[in-house]
């Protein structure tokens, strides 16, 4: 109930979106952790707290302007009591487990409009004396919010507070798909993965035979430390301990893609095919469309050239509305020999890229971007800084 009630009321998201430690307990409000100074100068944390009045799962107008407060009675920057605010104390049990020690009054000129408006001035009263002490003293500490039992269907170890800020919480739930996978694990496929993993999708699957090795360190997102490339993980498990620290439902397939396995594709919503080269794209790629799946190709041409690196990126979709284009895009011999795209230099920076523009239009098909132009082959090339869009959908 109380993520439902945070989040359907405009007050109280607001408190939780500028970064105050928020909690509904037993019908009142809890603002935790507000600074404050006690009688020894000191600055300490106490909670603010005030009753709810509610219209079903939305916040109403306050009833009344009275806050009550856990911790010593605020003091002055000078150790003497705040007397404009000053109420009865005592010890009171407002709810099992929430037992407050003083009452505080400051009766604004007009009735408060809302909780936000409410609770910000207490914080106002207490936190300006504890910042005369400690400038850098503040409520707004930004706390980790973990799910609640009515948010067990969410694939995040903590909530998603990034969509809620900016408010497009059912814009983000168009990408929470069943199944996706992702095939290739070298640079460009580790960052399809690092970009994806912050979305909503129910289960990624990763598909990579390869070990992580030293190279790759060099181009893919993270940071390995010296003893985890010795022990010579494998790319998918190591990428699994990495993002299953964010979320669930990531599952590894340390293995290749090919005629054994290659029906575990049949599941799937969507899948980024992310090889440098080989064999297993000419299967794939016709399994897939057979499947009726849509599918990003991703491939780098990168040169060298005056002392100096040239190249091309190309992101290239196939749906099951337009697959023609696809095999004159991306050559499928066996040994990629004619394929410019899969010239083995690699650099991070245009793996990134690479993996950004190829998300970016996942996110198009699904509805969570804007797609006027609908193109279906996009490529980025390094002198000029050009990106070209083709192969329009009518």
């Amino acid at each position: 109930m109380s993520r439902r009630l945070i989040s359907h009321s405009p007050d109280l998201k607001k408190l939780c979106d500028e970064g105050y430690d928020v909690e509904i307990r037993a019908g009142h409000l809890l603002v935790k952790d507000v600074p404050y100074v006690n009688a020894r100068r000191e600055v300490k944390r106490g909670i603010l707290v005030s009753t709810l009045t509610l219209a079903g799962d939305v916040t109403t107008t306050p009833d009344n302007h009275v806050a009550y407060f856990v911790g010593d009675h605020p003091c002055r920057s000078d150790g003497t009591e705040i007397d404009q605010i000053k109420h009865p104390s005592g010890g009171k049990a407002l709810a099992d487990g929430l037992v407050v020690n003083h009452t505080f009054s400051a009766r604004p000129h007009d009735p408060y409009p809302d909780y936000y408006g409410k609770m910000t001035t207490y914080v106002a009263i207490l936190e300006g004396q504890a910042r005369a002490i400690e400038p850098a003293a503040t409520a707004k500490t930004f706390p980790v919010i973990e799910p609640e039992k009515e948010d067990a269907d969410t694939v995040f170890n903590y909530i998603d507070t990034a969509s809620s800020r900016a408010e497009i919480d059912l814009i983000t739930k168009k990408l929470a798909l069943a199944q996706i996978a992702i095939v290739g694990l070298g640079g460009t496929g580790a960052y399809v993965l690092d970009l994806v993993a912050k979305t909503p999708v129910k289960e990624i699957h990763l598909f990579e035979g390869d070990a992580f090795l030293q190279h790759n360190a060099f181009r893919s997102p993270g940071a390995p430390s010296v003893e985890e490339l010795r022990a010579k993980p494998g790319k998918a498990a190591y990428l699994h301990e990495i993002y299953a620290k964010m979320r669930r439902g990531i599952v590894v397939h340390p293995e290749y893609v090919g005629p054994e396995n290659i029906e575990l594709l049949r599941e799937m919503q969507f899948v980024f095919l992310c090889l440098d080269r080989g064999p297993a794209r000419k299967l794939i790629v016709e399994r897939v469309e057979e499947f009726g799946i849509p599918f990003i190709d991703v491939g780098m041409g990168v040169y060298a050239t005056d002392n100096m690196l040239g190249g091309v990126l190309r992101v290239t979709t196939s749906t099951p509305e337009q697959r023609d284009h696809f095999r004159s895009r991306v050559p499928l011999s066996d040994g990629d020999e004619h394929n410019e795209y899969a010239r083995n230099i690699q650099i991070a920076d245009l793996n990134a890229l690479n993996a950004a523009l190829a998300v970016i239009k996942w996110k198009k098909r699904f509805g969570f971007y804007l797609d006027l132009d609908r193109e279906h082959h996009c490529t980025y090339t390094i002198d000029g800084n050009t990106l070209t869009n083709e192969d329009r959908r009518p």
